[in-house]
C-alpha cells in the first residue's frame, strides 16, 4: 500500500503492484477487492481525491495545478471527480472551507499464512441449464443479504418442491447461482441471483432457464456457522486459494449449494475455472 501513497500524483501501475505482492495483476484485482469491498482502481481513486481535497484547502496552490498534478485533464474534469467523491466541487470547498470526505488508508495485515489446507476439486462438465426463479440483488460481502433473504422468501415453497424433483445433474437440489457480477466484486453492485436446480428438464412456466457452457469447475467445501462461512469460503478462495494454483475465473456463474441448519451451514461452492496460462 505504500507504493500506492508514493506515486498518487505520478499514476498507480498496477504491474507494478503486482510485481511487488509477487502474483498476477489479475489476482492482484481479485484479492484486494474480495479483501477491500471496492476495486483497486476505486480505492486509488478515492486515495488521489482525499490527497487532492487536502491540498484544495491548504489553498498554496491553483486548482488547475492540483487537477494536473493528479492526473485530470482538465479543471472541469477535476471539479466533476472532486464533487462526485465530496460532495462539493473544489473551488466552493476552498471558499467556504465546506467538510470534505477522506478515505482512509488501507493496511492488509496477514498474521498466518499458508497453515491451512482447502479442498477442492476440479470437475469437467458438458452444458447444462440452471432452472429457477430469478432475482437483481446487490452484492454484499459481509451479514445477511436482505434481498436475497426477502426473494427467496417469496417464492411459493409448493413451487420450490416441484421444481427440486427436476433436479438431475450435480450439484443435485436447490441451488443459490451468482451470475454477471461486477468485475470488481465492489459492494453494493448488482448481479443476477436464480434460485433453482441443475436439470436437464424443461423449465416449468414461471420459471426462467440460464444455460451454461461446458467447462471446467473447481468445487471447495465448508462448514460452520450461517453466513460468515459461506462468505468467507468465498473469500479464501479467491484471497488464497487461486493465488497458489494455476487456475483463473472463466465466464459462467458461480454456484452454491448449501444445507443450512440453526447450528451451522454444510456448502459446496462452484466456480467456473480454466488453467492460468490456457
Amino acid at each position: 500500500m505504500e507504493h500506492i501513497e508514493c506515486h498518487l500524483d505520478r499514476g498507480v501501475e498496477v504491474a507494478e503492484l503486482a510485481r511487488i505482492a509477487a502474483t498476477s495483476e489479475h489476482h492482484l484485482r481479485r484479492m484486494f477487492s474480495a479483501l477491500a469491498g471496492m476495486p483497486l482502481s476505486e480505492y486509488v481513486r478515492r486515495r488521489r481525491l482525499t490527497v487532492a481535497g487536502a491540498e484544495v484547502l491548504a489553498g498554496r496552490e491553483t486548482l488547475l495545478e492540483i487537477a494536473v498534478r493528479y492526473g485530470y485533464g482538465s479543471g472541469e474534469a477535476f471539479a466533476r471527480a472532486f464533487r462526485a467523491m465530496h460532495g462539493v466541487g473544489p473551488g466552493e470547498a476552498r471558499r467556504t472551507g465546506a467538510a470534505l470526505t477522506s478515505q482512509s488508508r488501507m493496511a492488509f495485515r496477514l498474521t498466518i499464512e499458508g497453515s491451512s489446507s482447502m479442498r477442492y476439486r476440479l470437475v469437467e462438465r458438458a452444458g447444462f441449464a440452471v432452472v429457477g426463479f430469478k432475482a437483481r440483488v446487490p452484492l454484499v460481502h459481509a451479514g445477511p443479504n436482505r434481498a436475497i433473504m426477502d426473494f427467496v422468501r417469496g417464492i411459493d415453497p409448493q413451487a420450490l418442491e416441484r421444481l427440486e424433483k427436476l433436479s438431475n445433474q450435480e450439484p443435485h437440489g436447490v441451488v443459490a447461482v451468482c451470475d454477471g457480477l461486477d468485475a470488481g466484486r465492489a459492494e453494493g453492485t448488482e448481479f443476477d441471483y436464480h434460485h433453482g436446480v441443475i436439470t436437464s428438464a424443461a423449465a416449468p412456466e414461471g420459471t426462467t432457464a440460464l444455460a451454461v457452457p461446458a467447462g471446467t469447475w473447481a468445487v471447495f467445501t465448508t462448514s460452520g456457522p450461517a453466513p460468515q462461512a459461506i462468505q468467507e469460503l468465498w473469500r479464501d478462495v479467491f484471497t488464497e486459494w487461486f493465488p497458489s494454483n494455476p487456475y483463473r475465473t472463466r465466464t459462467g456463474p458461480e454456484i452454491l449449494r448449501a444445507h443450512l441448519s440453526p447450528e451451522k451451514a454444510d456448502a459446496e461452492l462452484w466456480l467456473p475455472v480454466e488453467p492460468e496460462h490456457a
